[in-house]
């Protein structure tokens, strides 16, 4: 009997998770999460993992795991996803459920990546000192100069992937776009599904989810991560703009009004990136 992975994929606020539950529970498997905010434990709100209902009724794999003081990049998940799959098939499965958002993630355990050069953390501490000092725009036009098809793709708002492609290319002596194997064989199927809304049904369907994530103690969330604000884990929507209104650089409503804006940025950079995959089957939600 032949093995499939089917990697259920769209924009954030499409509904992925409520059609992954059904999903699952048709074909009796677990749910592999593969988002790259809701893997960290002290994220919760702020990245709307799945309600504890949900969670009973399937279980869920790569949620709330890692702390945010760690870094966990796209190889790792490879690693560990990879492993997983393999465990669960050997296990009695013929059918296995992922489901999430996260593009590099989802491209790491479909085509596969090389290994990734270590960090350097000196390097990573000076680029973090740029962002600061000179704006993360100019760490974009950079990347733009070294690695012009990462450049396209990447989301040039998210900081924390800006100055992780640039540590790379400066590290490496090569592009970040260059370490894609795209074409390491997988022991098993893989489908994908694609869930898609029209564009002012999705955008409405982000902007309440964001008022909902106010109401569930976004501000108090983020207040307590305080101590930890410079870790990467943090430098990601909804997080940023939270950290502004607490440092009263913007209002509570326009801190509000910038997450439903850069939510819908990425929704889109999402849909952008995905196009490009024929392999994608969609469904209109």
């Amino acid at each position: 009997m032949s093995r499939r992975l089917v990697i259920i994929l769209g924009p954030t606020a499409v509904g992925k998770t409520e059609f992954s539950v059904r999903k699952a529970l048709e074909y009796g498997s677990p749910i592999i999460s593969c988002d790259s905010r809701q893997i960290y434990k002290e994220m919760s709100v702020g990245t709307a993992v799945p309600s504890a209902e949900q969670l009973e009724r399937v279980k869920h794999y790569f949620i709330q795991t890692i702390p945010v003081t760690s870094t966990y990049t796209a190889g790792d998940y490879e690693r560990e996803a990879i492993e997983l799959i393999g465990r669960l098939f050997e296990e009695g499965h013929d059918t296995l459920v992922m489901t999430g958002g996260s593009m590099f993630y989802i491209d790491a355990v479909c085509e596969g990546l090389d290994d990734l050069p270590d960090g350097d953390l000196q390097l990573r501490k000076t680029l973090w000192e740029r962002v600061d000092s000179e704006g993360l725009e100019s760490l974009v036009e950079e990347l733009g100069e070294r690695d012009p098809v990462t450049h396209s793709r990447i989301d040039r708002k998210n900081s924390q992937r800006v100055v992780r492609a640039l540590e790379v290319c400066l590290v490496s002596g090569r592009p970040l776009s260059s370490f894609k194997s795209g074409g390491k064989k997988r022991d098993f199927e893989i489908e994908k599904i694609g869930l898609e809304r029209p564009r002012e049904e999705l955008y409405s369907r982000i902007d309440r989810r964001v008022l909902k994530m106010m109401e569930e103690g976004l501000v108090e969330e983020v207040r307590s991560l305080l101590p930890y604000r410079e870790c990467q884990a943090l430098q990601t929507v909804g997080y940023k703009e939270i950290f502004d209104y607490l440092d009263s650089k913007v209002s509570l409503d326009e801190a509000v009004r910038l997450i439903q804006r850069n939510t819908r940025h990425y929704a889109k950079k999402q849909m952008t990136w995905w196009r490009r995959d024929q392999a994608i089957k969609w469904i209109s939600l």
